[in-house]
């Protein structure tokens, strides 16, 4: 899912959360975003729930407690700035007003972090019905022709569920997407039988500009 500002992205990540609601509500969700302000190195869980204009997102509090140790520790204040797991969270109450949901905030974004983080993840829910978001725009401020053509690189990493080739080309290729350690860290906590890119766009297409941000919503099952 991106996480810009609605008017921006939120069309695109409308496309991940309707398959959502058309495979039916989990019991869980986990969502993965990138720590942009360097508040911490650590992966960070909240103790407190997220209030929006639609009321309180429950913290499920004995998932998180099954994360804490290792990487994982819980820093309120390392997700108290951060928007890329806030943005997410109307859309969740849209589908559910009781909805649970466990944030985790990530620092650190290389492939070993990234890799350890998504199977202390996968272990925490075995058993459960579980939905994993990485929340993540794509490539930053560049033209539209160069966002696309990196960013169809790593989208590719990312279908054929190669978590650490996606690493090697955002280095590589200098792609400038922001979260792409709880992409990796999203697919190395789920096992991939199918998935599909739902929609790509960017912030151009909204408010003319000729540097743009770029958006994708993909889906894994």
């Amino acid at each position: 899912m991106p996480h810009a500002g609605y008017v921006y992205s939120g069309h695109i990540a409308a496309q991940a959360y309707l398959e959502i609601w058309k495979d039916g509500l989990p019991d869980v969700f986990v969502v993965i975003g990138p720590n942009h302000y360097g508040t911490s190195e650590w992966v960070s869980l909240s103790t407190v729930n997220f209030v929006t204009p639609l009321g309180a997102a429950q913290v499920d509090a004995e998932l998180s407690k099954k994360l804490e140790g290792g990487l994982f520790e819980f820093n309120d204040e390392a997700q108290a700035g951060e928007h890329s797991i806030e943005v997410q969270v109307p859309f969740l109450q849209f589908l559910n007003r009781e909805v649970r949901f466990v944030p985790v905030c990530m620092g650190a974004q290389d492939f070993e972090t990234a890799r350890d983080v998504g199977k202390k993840i996968g272990e925490a829910i075995r058993g459960r019905d579980a939905v994993v978001i990485a929340s993540s725009d794509f490539s930053h401020y560049v033209s539209p022709d160069e966002a696309r053509r990196k960013d169809m690189i790593a989208v590719e990493r990312i279908l054929e569920n190669d978590p650490e080739g996606l690493y090697e080309e955002v280095v590589r290729r200098d792609i400038s997407m922001c979260g792409y350690g709880p992409i990796m860290a999203m697919m190395c906590a789920v096992h991939s039988r199918s998935s599909k890119m739902l929609a790509y766009g960017h912030s151009g297409q909204v408010q003319k500009m000729r540097d743009v941000v770029a958006y994708c919503a993909i889906k894994i099952e």
